[in-house]
Order: structure tokens, then C-alpha cells, then sequence
């Protein structure tokens, strides 16, 4: 996608005069640009850092409808999301694959079971399908062994979808870019050109932020569209907009799948504060997540998990997996990602809506929220918000396919299968085509002989690393270990005792000397370090110790939950009395209801 000379041949053809500039390189702007150049539209996108270097590459992986949404009442936003998310898990089999999901439920829980039955009949029904099943608490151990049994009254099976976010932005603004759309990574808009106060934003001030750096640039386009996410509010307030965005961190715990195994995903009540919490596998790992929390930290900085948010997770870990003896040694890695979420001033972060919004203001139109399984509906949305400034612009086609089908030459690539090639194991052809699309051929005919082979303990082949270092705009070595493969996430200690055999394979491919690669490699360990590694131990605080009030203080309550239970049945037992005795009044007044002779 990104050969030898790129960024040179880019940053020359800055000049022009493009229809949209889309600033941001995470899943909207993605999608932005991918809607775009289906529109034939000239399109670039510009990113300060890398493509998904923000919240996309740090979701919980998750493609899904919002289950919860609908007790906020957005069976809009839930009904959308299904819609998409069944479109994704069919244009995108590879890299968007089904995930079951199992909700235990407890005696006292709220919602209890009938809440969830109702919840997932109306979230079945929106997607036109009925994929949930009720388990009874002995059929529910058998689909999570090691869960916890004390109060297990039973719990729901049903089905959502999961991916590789990062990927899932590569692939689209790879499909964009071979549709003649531009997209640059390390590339910081610093500046908005003003046109005048009334006919507001022409342009942009670009600095690059490789090294050596190159000139500034400015560059100048129809709409300038702010796709910039959790960081909207800086180039909003250039055009003297006022703060709206509240930053709320979602931080995960990783752990081998061997020491926390599951098969399916499985969401529980936290047991401190009864939020929503979920384990689930990915990628040959177990992610436990996640927190929702303001997001205290500078944005420049690279977001990481905080003790609290450790010990927090800790605890809904060892609750729900208590034979399992899990301690803060089995955690291998850990991430947070920052969510753009409108402010609405509700106290409670998770209160906050989902939604997305586009503002217009002096000229500069903004997008921000949403999810990632909405992203091209998102898209769609910005284009008819701007098709006044770009008359030109054909109507947009909103049943094109989301991702391309996979061709080359025009065949479809599915003889790039076992059979065509011994080396690839079994499943992975279709991983390789959802990755990485139509170029999933090309990177297969790249690879040297036994890198065709998977990294061990991941699913990743070593020919992709050589892929993304040759074709895949690496600036730094953290962008191949964390984004273009998520290896720094999958491996422990991000990867460390490989990285002799990937310097092997890639270090001649980004032309980097030993000077480079070696400085490289310090700054990726140590940001590894800071952002993907656990906390200070002794900062972490203890958990049992927050479990075992949780128990006392249930304990000391249980006299007044049964109080409100017996009052709840003797209210329920009276009105039902009540409602019986008005009803044969009402009847005999009537005529209907004669006396026994």
C-alpha cells in the first residue's frame, strides 16, 4: 500500500486543492475517507500520529448492538448498530468473527433474569433473528467451568461479534487509498487556515512530525472536517467554539488464555459497584474490561491504567473466577483507551450517551462519538452534512458493501486457501483476507521461507511483519508492535524475547541502520513499560480488602432486603386482591357473575 518513497511522494502533492481534508486517522475518519473516494470525491486524511494510534486501537474489541443502550432507551442507536454489525460479520469474515456471549445471573441480582429475557428478545428482534437461549445454573457451569457457583441461579446465552480494531482501520483507509484517496500518518494540522469570519475555514497548516521533519505545509480544501475524536475540542475552539467533549477512560487487563480460559465472552455485575463488566477471549488471550472513568490525564500523553482501575478489575476477576487463583503475576499486559463522549453534565460517566453528533461551526464541521460498529453510518452522516458545500458530489450509495470483496485480477482470492498453499494451518487464509484484504496475496507471495508460520503463542505470521514494514507507513517500531500486529499486547513484556527475529526480518525493509533500529527498540520497551505494563505493585490497592466489605456490608443488609422483599410480595399479594375484588364488583354490576346457589 505504502512503498518505498511515500511519504516524499505525498507530502509533494500537498499542493493541490482537495474537496475534504479529513483530520483524524482513527475508525470516522476512516470511514470518512473510505465514503469519500466511493463518492469520487478527492479526499486526504491527515493523522498526528499513527492511523487508530488513539481509541481505535485501544476498544474492547467489540462489534455489537449496544445491549445495554436499550435500558437508556436508544433502541435507535441499538437497532442501528445490529444492522451493522451483521453487515460487518459478513463483508468482514476474517476479521470480524461471531463471539458468544454468556450473562450469568445471581439470586439479588438487578436486573435479574426477566429484566435480561425482555432486554434480549427486543435486541434479537432487531436484528431479525433469535439467537438467545435461558441456562439453568448446572447447564451454565458447563459452558463456563471455572465461574463462580454461590448464588448462580443460571444465565443467557447470545450472539454478538469482535475484532481486531486496528486492523479494521488499516483495511479501510488501505481499500480508500486504493481508490485514489490520500492518507498520511504522522502528519499534526496545527493551525486552521481562516478564510474570514463569515465564510470560515479554507484550509490547514501541516507540520510533519517524522524526523527529519519536513517544511510546513499549507493546504487547502473545500471542508475541513475534525475527525480528531476525544481531541475535537482542540481545533473546535480555533474557530471559537466552547469545550463539549468529556474524555472517559476504558483501561483492560490481559492475561494468558491458559490461566484465565473461556471459550465465549461472559458479562457479570461488577460485586463493588453492580457496573456491567466483561472477560472475554481475543486473539489467543483473555481481555478482562473495562473501567469508565474521567479521563484526568493530559490527552498528549499516552493513556494508561491507573492502580485504582487494577484493583478494581482484580476484584470482579477473583469474584467471578475465584477457584482460579489468579494474582496481579498472571497479568501480562494492560491498555486504556479514551472514549470521545459528549458531555451532557450527568454525574454518572456511564450515564452518558453513545451517540454521535456533527456540528458545524465557523465553517470547521466536527464529528465526534459514537461506536466503532456505526462508523460507516457515522461516515454517511458527515457526507450529507457537507454535500451543500460540494454540489458536485454524486448520492451516496448507503447499500454499497462496507468492505470490498476480495479480488485479484478479477478473481476472487479464495483458491488462496490450504490446498494452494501447505504452509498456512487451517483458518488462517480467511484471517489473512479479512486482515489485509485484497493485498492478503501479495503479502503471502512476500513472504521468505517458514514466515509463513505463526509467531508462537499468537496467531500472527512472521510474514506480516515483513508485510507492514514494507507496505504499511511504520514510522516507529511501537506502530509494528502494537497496531500493524498487536504482538506488544499478546506476548509478554510486549514482546521482548522476539524482537531479535523481528529485527531480522524487518530492519532491512524500513531501511533503518542499527543506530535507528536500536533507539527504536528503547523507546518502544519503554513506552511498553509505561502505558501496556502494570502499575507500581506496591500502588495497586487491595482488593480483598474492597471484596471483603462488600460482603459484610451485604451481610449487615440482608435483614432489610428481606424486609423489602416480604413488603414487596405482600404489596404485590394486596394489590392483586384488590385488583381481583374490583374486577367482580365490576362484574357483578354488571350481570357476568352470579353467586353460588
Amino acid at each position: 500500500m505504502w512503498g518505498t518513497g511515500w511519504r516524499d511522494e505525498v507530502w509533494s502533492q500537498l499542493d493541490q486543492e482537495w474537496d475534504i481534508i479529513v483530520i483524524g486517522g482513527g475508525i470516522t475518519g476512516a470511514g470518512i475517507l473510505r465514503e469519500a473516494t466511493r463518492a469520487g470525491l478527492k479526499a486526504l486524511l491527515v493523522e498526528q500520529r499513527d492511523f487508530a494510534w488513539g481509541t481505535s486501537s485501544r476498544s474492547s474489541k467489540l462489534v455489537h448492538g449496544g445491549l445495554r443502550y436499550l435500558k437508556e432507551g436508544h433502541v435507535f442507536l441499538t437497532w442501528t448498530s445490529v444492522q451493522e454489525r451483521d453487515r460487518l460479520m459478513e463483508e468482514g469474515k476474517g476479521l470480524v468473527e461471531p463471539l458468544g456471549f454468556l450473562v450469568a445471573t445471581y439470586k439479588g441480582d438487578s436486573p435479574g433474569r426477566w429484566t435480561y429475557e425482555a432486554g434480549l428478545s427486543i435486541y434479537d428482534l432487531l436484528a431479525l433473528q433469535w439467537s438467545h437461549d435461558y441456562y439453568s445454573s448446572e447447564d451454565f457451569q458447563m459452558l463456563a467451568p471455572h465461574l463462580s457457583t454461590k448464588g448462580l441461579e443460571g444465565g443467557f446465552r447470545y450472539g454478538d461479534a469482535q475484532t481486531d480494531d486496528a486492523r479494521l482501520v488499516l483495511r479501510i483507509i488501505q481499500e480508500a487509498v486504493a481508490d485514489d484517496g490520500t492518507a498520511l500518518n504522522y502528519a499534526c494540522v496545527e493551525a486552521l487556515l481562516r478564510k474570514d469570519e463569515k465564510n470560515g475555514v479554507a484550509g490547514v497548516v501541516l507540520h510533519d512530525m517524522t524526523d527529519p521533519p519536513r517544511a510546513p505545509a499549507e493546504v487547502r480544501a473545500k471542508v475541513i472536517i475534525n475527525a480528531t475524536g476525544a481531541w475535537a475540542d482542540r481545533l473546535r475552539e480555533q474557530v471559537g467554539a466552547s469545550s463539549r467533549i468529556r474524555p472517559l477512560r476504558g483501561s483492560h487487563l490481559i492475561f494468558l488464555a491458559w490461566r484465565l480460559p473461556i471459550a465465549q465472552a461472559i458479562g457479570f455485575l461488577h460485586p463493588i459497584d453492580r457496573r456491567p463488566v466483561f472477560i472475554f477471549p481475543w486473539e489467543g488471550i483473555t481481555l478482562v474490561g473495562t473501567t469508565d472513568l474521567e479521563h484526568e490525564q493530559a490527552l498528549a500523553e499516552e493513556p494508561h491504567i491507573t492502580p485504582e482501575e487494577v484493583s478494581y478489575l482484580m476484584a470482579a476477576v477473583e469474584a467471578q473466577f475465584p477457584s482460579l487463583n489468579l494474582t496481579l503475576d498472571d497479568v501480562t499486559a494492560t491498555f486504556a483507551g479514551v472514549r470521545p463522549v459528549i458531555n451532557t453534565g450527568k454525574v454518572d460517566p456511564t450515564k452518558e450517551s453513545r451517540d454521535h453528533v456533527v456540528w458545524e461551526e465557523g465553517g470547521l464541521l466536527t464529528v465526534t462519538g459514537g461506536k466503532l460498529t456505526t462508523f460507516r453510518v457515522i461516515a454517511l452522516d458527515v457526507l450529507k452534512a457537507v454535500r451543500e458545500r460540494l454540489p458536485e458530489m454524486p448520492e451516496l450509495k448507503r447499500d454499497a458493501p462496507v468492505l470490498n470483496p476480495v479480488y485479484v485480477e478479477g478473481r476472487s482470492l479464495e483458491p488462496l486457501d490450504e490446498g494452494a498453499c501447505p504452509e498456512l494451518v487451517e483458518g488462517t487464509c480467511r484471517r489473512l483476507l479479512g486482515r489485509y484484504g485484497a493485498e492478503a496475496a501479495a503479502l503471502v507471495e512476500a513472504a521468505n521461507r517458514g514466515e509463513l508460520r505463526a509467531i508462537p503463542g499468537t496467531q500472527t505470521l512472521w510474514a506480516e511483519l515483513r508485510w507492514a514494514a514494507r507496505a504499511e507507513g511504520v514510522v516507529h517500531l511501537e506502530d509494528l508492535m502494537l497496531r500493524r500486529t498487536r504482538l506488544g499486547l499478546l506476548l509478554p513484556t510486549g514482546g521482548s524475547n522476539v524482537l531479535p527475529e523481528i529485527r531480522a526480518i524487518c530492519q532491512a525493509e524500513l531501511g533503518w541502520d542499527d543506530a535507528r533500529w536500536e533507539s527504536e527498540e528503547a523507546a518502544y520497551l519503554a513506552l511498553w513499560t509505561s502505558a501496556y505494563s502494570l502499575p507500581e505493585r506496591a500502588a495497586i490497592p487491595d482488593w480483598t480488602l474492597s471484596l471483603a466489605e462488600v460482603r459484610e456490608q451485604r451481610i449487615a443488609e440482608q435483614p432489610k432486603r428481606r424486609r423489602r422483599l416480604l413488603q414487596r410480595v405482600v404489596s404485590t399479594v394486596v394489590m392483586a386482591g384488590l385488583a381481583t375484588a374490583i374486577t367482580v364488583v365490576y362484574l357483578r354490576g354488571r350481570g357476568k357473575v352470579t353467586r353460588p346457589s
